[in-house]
């Protein structure tokens, strides 16, 4: 299989791992961000997906493309399938997930606290009553800690962003209105392919000047959870979970056989990992609408993503 694991080029400087992805800080104030194809989870790697980094960088680039009236973002070029150059940001320290649902498996998921009892989170209150999977009212805003160190992030009200001096207000209050209507232009736009995106994460930065703009990726698999719509209504009310291109399709199946957040995963099998890198295609030609044309060119993808960034080796 072609498998970019890792994109490790000692002719690049200033580099950095991120838990997917490979960055380089060049010297012009840009950075490039290499999308491999580890899956993550649970705060640590699962196993890597073929195709997973393309699908990802190809994603985002269409969803950039739909929201670049809304809010600017970091895109500078694609010189890869797997890459984007992207002004070099300073992230803030907040993480923003808009949730349309009461879904999610994760610790700070607001279905994993409601089941716990807590009616109180992210500085709301929601009825009791409710059932998994349910339309809320409406969007909502559930911010957490950015975890820099490797560590869990951590839910936060509002007020305690402001308090914690985190962000100002007026950065509380900008974040919270892109990130709200990001969120609504996401789902109009998965509606008319049959999807429904039922919650995602984005992350803000700011440049030289202090602007705040979109970060990382947006309406990706990995960022966000999307079901089919045909199917949702049925699942509700039977109380299973509707179908789905997220990565729970993994992270059930680890959840299944381990505590992920303090045990070993398993090996996931083969079979797991290719079903999800169909997964992980569908979804892009499901959400954009468009065929996905793998790019095997090149001995592997790693010769082939050092050719494509040669233009930014030092000297050249």
């Amino acid at each position: 299989m072609r498998i970019l694991d890792e994109a490790v080029i000692p002719e690049l400087p200033n580099y950095y791992r991120g838990k997917v992805r490979e960055n380089y800080d060049l010297a012009d104030g840009n950075r490039i961000i290499i999308s491999t194809d580890r899956l993550s989870a649970f705060d640590r790697i699962l196993t890597c997906v073929p195709y997973k980094g393309q699908v990802l960088t190809q994603t985002a680039r269409y969803w950039f493309e739909q929201t670049k009236d809304i809010c600017p973002n970091h895109v500078v070029s694609y010189p890869d399938p797997n890459v984007v150059i992207g002004k070099r940001l300073e992230i803030l320290p907040v993480e923003v997930v808009v949730r349309g649902y009461l879904a999610g498996t994760t610790g700070t998921s607001i279905l994993t606290l409601y089941k716990k009892g807590q009616r109180q989170m992210y500085g709301m209150s929601l009825p009791d009553g409710m059932k998994d999977n349910q339309i809320l009212p409406e969007a909502i805003i559930t911010p957490t800690s950015k975890a820099f160190d490797g560590g869990h992030d951590e839910p936060l009200t509002p007020a305690e962003i402001v308090e914690k001096k985190l962000l100002t207000q007026e950065q509380w209050d900008t974040l919270s209105r892109y990130a709200l209507a990001l969120f609504k232009r996401g789902q109009e736009i998965a509606a008319k392919q049959g999807l429904i995106l039922v919650d995602t994460k984005y992350e803000f930065g700011t440049d030289e000047n202090g602007t705040i703009i979109l970060a990382d990726e947006i309406h990706t698999p990995d960022s966000s959870r999307y079901w089919m719509a045909e199917t949702y209504e049925e699942s509700f009310r039977n109380g299973a979970r509707p179908a789905s291109f997220d990565k729970d399709f993994v992270r059930a199946w680890v959840a299944e056989r381990c505590d992920p957040y303090k045990d070993d995963v398993p090996e996931i099998p083969q079979e797991l990992v290719l079903q999800t890198s169909k997964v992980y295609i569908d979804a892009y030609e499901r959400i954009t609408g468009q065929s996905f044309v793998p790019d095997d060119s090149g001995e592997t993808p790693l010769a082939r993503v050092r050719r494509n960034l040669e233009q930014f080796f030092p000297g050249v």
